[in-house]
């Protein structure tokens, strides 16, 4: 039976309500529960959970929905109960941050009058006015929010461009900015490398090497995924190549981008090419055959990271950063347990572990999206989680590890499967201790395998630094304690995976030529507002997930909060009239 508690006017972001349906699943006599807001979307996702009510159906999007399928009324009220007392905590813990919170624009920017960034995290129907309002009161806007309409992302870079302004994203997940990290970022050591990335579990994996090899990050400037895709023309990347060409504190460039389009990614390098700094690229799914000039070609994030330490540090640079002895004893498998289950929680390193896998296969190296796999083919599979199929409704996997738990049993069920294939993500916005909350998962699926005559490996990475808030080295002693093979990085646990179960990857091995002169002639310079910007700490009026700001806070940026509620209860047709007549 179905029961539906509306709480008027009652706004929590996303991932609160999220994280609150996790912790209120659990309770005993409950078949399902779904706590959100009432927005059209959302009212969707309410529909396919087969959660859809009247009363649902009449809430307006400022309203908080609470529906519950159970046959004991006196669940409900110990649901009820848990809710009032989650948000009664979350309102003591945020009253005690200190932290300075307005409820309009012109409150915010009179609190912070020296804002430089706008950080927007609101839903995305809702996400493109409010970086508009961003821009025109001079702000750069780090854009986290997804689900933003592609004429809207064009329309908001261009207006950025003309204006002297960056916007990084929409569905920007992470970035650095002079040490403050962003959204979902490790904390890294500062440095002279400087990065431009259309990928954010691309720029971790990429950082964090950096961090872990001694060298640091100047900028690690996030573009979202799309910024190399035609209709956008890569306009946010080619700002902040300019930005860190310009920038005193940084002496290596590198670039970071899932598959481009073809026009825009060679505009990219002829912009590279034209540059006075050393450059190394990855353009995933790419497999480069030689450097050229100033622009170091890398198959691979990790190769990408140590190309650019080797260039800071004023090293040679190696012909082959990938080979290795990836051989594991006592990996013997039975007949038939040849398949790899990716079961990825970064979006990027799925790609990457799609890359290699097809390319071992001699399938090239092209990577597909169906339903989130990546690659589906022959036994191996490598899902991205993070895919919109797999978070509606429910938290990101590097939140929370329910997702993941159910495909690590499905994959120890499949009789083809030799490896199970795992990323651990660290850092903020991250699970407190992801290792340990999927352990019993893991544990269960080997045993399964044990009993039905398999041995079933794991093999994992962690991406992650020392000073991240979790336990970087703790994290890798809880998963090799339980018999986890642990690599260095992703590319590494791929090809470990590979060989156990005998396949193997040929590598390049790239030599060193002279570049063709540019066909065309750029301008290099950046403009007045992004040099300042990339010159001093953001200064930030974060707009949406007050999570984001603790990172803020920790690493020394000024942050005012800007205590976003839809307009007009989320009226759609009245927020129309009410913005026009402003």
């Amino acid at each position: 039976m179905l029961h539906t508690i509306i709480k008027k006017n009652s706004y929590q972001d996303s991932i609160n309500l999220m994280l609150l349906t996790n912790a209120v699943s659990s309770m005993d006599g409950l078949n399902k529960v779904q706590i959100m807001m009432a927005t059209p979307s959302n009212k969707d996702i309410f529909k396919d959970a087969g959660l859809h009510t009247e009363e649902l159906e009449a809430a307006e999007s400022n309203d908080m929905a609470i529906v519950i399928d159970t046959e004991n009324e006196s669940t409900v009220d110990e649901v009820l109960e848990k809710v009032d007392q989650y948000l009664k905590d979350q309102s003591i813990s945020n009253s005690g941050s200190g932290l300075e919170t307005v409820r309009t624009w012109d409150r915010a920017k009179n609190t912070l009058p020296n804002a430089n960034m706008a950080m927007i995290s609101v839903p995305g129907q809702y996400a493109a006015e409010e970086a508009d309002k961003a821009l025109d009161m001079g702000l750069h806007v780090f854009l986290f929010s997804d689900n933003v309409p592609m004429e809207d992302e064009v329309r908001l870079k261009k207006k950025a461009h003309e204006k002297g302004l960056l916007v990084m994203g929409p569905d920007c997940g992470t970035g650095i900015l002079d040490g403050v990290p962003m959204a979902f970022a490790n904390v890294v050591n500062k440095g002279k490398i400087g990065i431009v990335g259309a990928s954010g579990t691309g720029i971790q994996e990429v950082t964090t090497i950096i961090d872990r090899m001694g060298e640091g990050v100047s900028h690690a400037i996030g573009t979202g995924g799309r910024d190399l895709k035609d209709p956008v023309g890569a306009i946010t990347m080619m700002d902040g190549i300019r930005a860190l060409e310009n920038h005193n504190q940084t002496d290596i460039i590198a670039i970071i981008s899932k598959p481009p389009a073809k026009e825009v990614r060679n505009e990219v390098v002829e912009l590279l090419h034209s540059l006075s700094k050393p450059v190394v690229t990855i353009f995933l799914g790419e497999k480069p055959e030689q450097h050229e000039g100033n622009v170091y070609q890398a198959y691979t994030l990790a190769e990408t990271a140590k190309i650019a330490v080797d260039l800071a540090k004023g090293n040679e640079i190696k012909e082959d950063y990938n080979a290795g002895d990836y051989a594991v004893e006592g990996t013997e498998l039975q007949e038939g347990q040849t398949g790899i289950k990716g079961l990825f929680s970064g979006g990027t390193l799925a790609s990457e572990a799609a890359v290699l896998i097809s390319d071992a296969l001699g399938l090239g190296s092209a990577i597909t999206n169906e339903d989130g796999y990546v690659l589906k083919r022959d036994g191996h599979e490598v899902v991205d989680l993070g895919d919109d199929k797999y978070t509606q409704g429910k938290p990101h996997p590097m939140i929370d590890p329910e997702t993941r738990a159910k495909f690590i049993a499905q994959a120890a069920e499949d009789e083809k499967t030799g490896v199970i294939l795992l990323d651990f993500v660290l850092g903020y916005g991250s699970h407190e201790d992801m290792a340990s909350a999927l352990l019993p998962s893991i544990e269960k699926a080997v045993n399964h395998a044990k009993t039905q005559g398999r041995k079933l490996h794991v093999v994992a990475s962690v991406c992650g630094t020392k000073n991240d808030p979790q336990d970087y080295e703790g994290h890798i002693n809880r998963l090799k304690d339980a018999g986890i093979i642990v690599k260095d990085n992703n590319n590494e646990a791929v090809r470990t995976a590979l060989n156990i179960v005998g396949l193997e990857l040929k590598d390049e091995v790239k030599k060193h030529v002279e570049a063709e002169a540019p066909q065309k002639t750029f301008d290099l310079t950046a403009s007045e507002q992004i040099n300042a910007f990339v010159n001093e700490k953001p200064r930030v009026i974060n707009v949406g997930l007050k999570s984001f700001t603790e990172a803020l806070i920790n690493n020394g940026a000024s942050v005012v909060q800007y205590d976003w509620r839809p307009i007009a209860g989320g009226n759609e047709k009245m927020r129309k009239i009410l913005s026009l007549l402003k």
